[in-house]
């Protein structure tokens, strides 16, 4: 049997689960695909603009709410005071800035890995894919206030998803190709090169077999041509 190296090359994915399967595995060179680079990049932006987002008006709040809070207390001088106030703010700054931060980093976390996951096992990109992103992760990050905040989850995620994936989709289409498009192209050109490197190889196993075949097989024709 020919070694594993020398076997024929598995063709690109062709259902959905296999396309599904394949956005955690890393390939021949430990990278794992582009669309979960994608999630991972965009979890780290939301939670930085999730954490601007809630952490600096606590900040200035807090800072306000300091100097007016601290009219009678004696400081130091005027650097104490200063500081203090910026110790104030920052500490609001901390705590309201994490809890912004994970919110907006697990929801667009959760919205992209749901309808990149769609835009894999359909193998296309399309709005529908986005909204239905849109729609469950608003559902799940309100359903723990009863139906009424289900039903509002879902339409708030359904109203964000849509014109997010517009955007998206007229991004990819700018740069000539959308990602699904891109990724296909590669997984096809991938499968191509690596199925004429075999042929190849084979090729070549198939000579030499032939050329260790050769000087065995002439001795014996002489043998035969004396007798």
């Amino acid at each position: 049997d020919a070694p594993p190296q020398f076997g024929r090359p598995v063709p690109p994915p062709q259902t959905g689960w296999e396309r599904l399967s394949e956005l955690w595995q890393r390939d021949e060179r430990q990278r794992y695909p582009e669309e979960t680079v994608n999630i991972a990049k965009s979890a780290f932006t939301g939670g930085v603009v999730g954490w601007m987002y809630g952490g600096l008006p606590a900040f200035y709040q807090a800072r306000r709410a300091f100097i007016e809070g601290s009219q009678g207390e004696l400081f130091q001088n005027r650097a104490d005071a200063v500081q203090s106030a910026h110790r104030a703010g920052l500490r609001s700054f901390i705590r309201y800035g994490w809890r912004w931060s994970w919110r907006v980093a697990a929801f667009v976390t959760i919205f992209n890995t749901v309808s990149t996951g769609l835009s894999l096992y359909r193998n296309k990109t399309t709005i529908g894919n986005f909204a239905s992103a849109g729609a469950f992760t608003g559902a799940l990050f309100r359903m723990h206030l009863g139906l009424q905040g289900l039903a509002g989850g879902f339409v708030f995620g359904t109203a964000f998803g849509i014109p997010a994936g517009g955007l998206l989709m007229m991004m990819q289409k700018l740069a000539g190709e959308t990602l699904q498009e891109k990724r296909n192209r590669e997984r096809r050109e991938l499968y191509e090169q690596k199925l004429a490197e075999w042929q190849s190889r084979l090729s070549v196993t198939k000579i030499l077999g032939e050329t260790e075949n050769n000087p065995q097989e002439g001795p014996e024709t002489e043998g035969v041509r004396e007798s």
